[in-house]
């Protein structure tokens, strides 16, 4: 596998405005609408992104016939210190399944809950 092995994420959501509001708060970041204008059976709001720095993006992804909650798949969002999203996310509609704990040499974890039962990881270094 030449590149990183991410390249996109998608979290599947049932009301995008009230995820948009979720990941908005507690990243302090504004999605921006992507895909086809034309299509109302997919809506997708894109998380801020450089390309030239390391990491993937994806969105926030409302689909006909794809209902968010527990898929099998975790994706984890860096962050500079995870305990400051995770005081966030309460406030924003989510829940804490796991707070701040350390994985040693790779630094710290936090596992939530966003507004549309969707857990996520939130992984620093400090």
């Amino acid at each position: 596998m030449p590149n990183n092995p991410i390249g996109w994420f998608e979290v599947y959501v049932n009301d995008l405005d009230r995820a948009k509001t979720f990941y908005e708060s507690v990243f302090e970041v504004s999605l921006e609408s992507i895909g086809d204008p034309n299509d109302s059976s997919i809506q997708m709001l894109a998380f801020p992104s450089d390309m030239e720095r390391y990491g993937a993006t994806g969105a926030l992804v409302k689909m006909d016939h794809v209902l968010a909650g527990g898929g099998g798949t975790l994706v984890y969002f860096s962050c500079d210190d995870c305990a400051i999203e995770e005081a966030r996310v309460t406030a924003a509609g989510g829940s804490i399944q796991r707070p701040k704990m350390d994985i040693g040499e790779y630094g710290f974890i936090s596992l939530v809950v966003d507004s549309e039962g969707n857990m996520i990881g939130l992984h620093s270094m400090t």
